[in-house]
């Protein structure tokens, strides 16, 4: 609820702010229990946020995409961008079918896209009127990073 709450987190999310315990009670139930890679951010052992990894099938199964989510109040401290450092250390070894990590942001989510830029993710361009978000269509910033150039960082 600390994030799920928040109209600051919530404005650039396919959601709207939870205004209910039977909300996340449901979130957790039919999202985060079944998904099959999501992981709590936390700060002090409380969950301050949430990063997943959500992948592709068929044709598209060597991608992934990253979603995360911050409570606002810990927005501007490194604690995102730690966070997918850590994801992208784990999540080409724990899927080595994965090529590529993607991830969509609202062009006016600037500092999403410092996040991703910050983990060595790659701006590729504009999707112009690529989704509709709570009744406006929106143009989103695609990022990307290959499993290629992590290897590359590490050795």
């Amino acid at each position: 609820m600390v994030w799920a709450t928040d109209d600051k987190v919530s404005q650039y999310c396919t959601w709207s702010t939870y205004t209910s315990k039977e909300q996340a009670v449901d979130f957790m139930t039919n999202i985060v229990a079944p998904h099959p890679w999501l992981r709590a951010i936390c700060l002090k052992n409380r969950v301050i946020g949430s990063i997943s990894v959500t992948p592709f099938k068929g044709n598209d199964a060597c991608r992934g995409e990253l979603g995360y989510v911050l409570a606002s109040k810990y927005w501007g401290k490194g604690i995102v961008t730690r966070a997918v450092k850590m994801v992208v250390s784990m999540i080409f070894v724990e899927w080595p079918h994965l090529e590529r990590l993607e991830a969509l942001v609202d062009i006016e989510n600037v500092g999403s896209q410092r996040v991703l830029e910050k983990a060595g993710f790659q701006r590729e361009g504009v999707l112009r009127k690529y989704i509709i978000q709570k009744g406006r269509i929106r143009d989103m910033v695609i990022f990307s990073l290959l499993c290629s150039e992590v290897t590359q960082r590490q050795s």
